[in-house]
């Protein structure tokens, strides 16, 4: 609940321009000193300032060094997420063939494809091959490769292989970090590489991103922001970014 609380604090800051701390505690229905606390944390990772009687959005970007297990994602920004998979799945076709991606927001998207047939389903992710299983009539194709522990998906020589002999419709796409100009980083190599394979295969690449990702980097380049042509977030994102976005030529969803 806490790295939930958290990360909606990040998204109210930056959406607004600025809280205040008793109008935080009153919304999350915590007690100021609680809120004080998430704010000293918040600041600390960068993710936003501290000003007197409240926070302001960071001006800087940020800097992610290791990938979070999969357990504290899943928690995180659960309520964007769910709005943003929401979102990607209305915009998938019946009859149509998916690359996804590993992540939270895929996993979630997933649940919302029931209702549509015919689907040919590829991943390197074992939760989303999992989730696609049980809840769509889709065929699902499971890229093969070493699992990485982190990730909880197949990657390496042999899943990018197989990469090579692919051609989908869509890329759904999750990122770890990305900002305007470095694009999409990570802090893996292999899912690093996994990632520009997958890019590399498909006809339409959406990004599914929570507004806390944004204004965020890693070590490891993926891919320029100019090579996805959507880009699915929540109202976190600033109106700055959405017209640089939109000026590179992509296509902002904001949920």
């Amino acid at each position: 609940m806490t790295a939930q609380r958290r990360g909606q604090i990040v998204e109210l800051v930056h959406g607004r321009g600025s809280m205040r701390v008793v109008d935080l505690a009153a919304r999350f229905g915590v007690s100021e000193v609680t809120i004080r606390s998430d704010l000293d944390q918040l600041e600390g990772e960068g993710r936003l300032m501290r000003d007197r009687g409240g926070a302001l959005p960071s001006g800087q970007t940020r800097t992610v060094t290791t990938l979070p297990g999969m357990e504290l994602r899943a928690g995180l920004n659960v309520d964007s997420k769910r709005r943003i998979a929401a979102a990607a799945a209305s915009r998938v076709a019946s009859g149509s063939s998916l690359l996804l991606d590993a992540g939270t927001t895929v996993v979630e998207m997933v649940r919302h494809l029931s209702r549509v047939n015919g689907l040919t389903i590829v991943t390197n992710a074992l939760n989303v091959a999992l989730a696609a299983t049980a809840s769509t009539d889709a065929r699902v194709m499971m890229l093969g490769g070493v699992v990485g522990g982190d990730s909880g998906s197949t990657l390496g020589s042999m899943a990018e292989g197989m990469l090579k002999d692919l051609l989908v419709d869509q890329l759904f796409l999750g990122a770890q970090a990305a900002d305007l100009e470095n694009g999409l980083t990570d802090t893996n190599v292999e899912i690093a590489q996994i990632k520009r394979a997958m890019m590399k295969s498909a006809r339409r690449v959406t990004l599914l991103m929570d507004s806390s990702k944004w204004e965020t980097s890693g070590f490891i380049r993926v891919a320029p922001m100019t090579s996805v042509q959507t880009v699915i977030t929540d109202e976190g994102l600033a109106t700055e970014a959405r017209q640089a976005l939109e000026n590179l030529g992509i296509e902002v969803v904001v949920v």
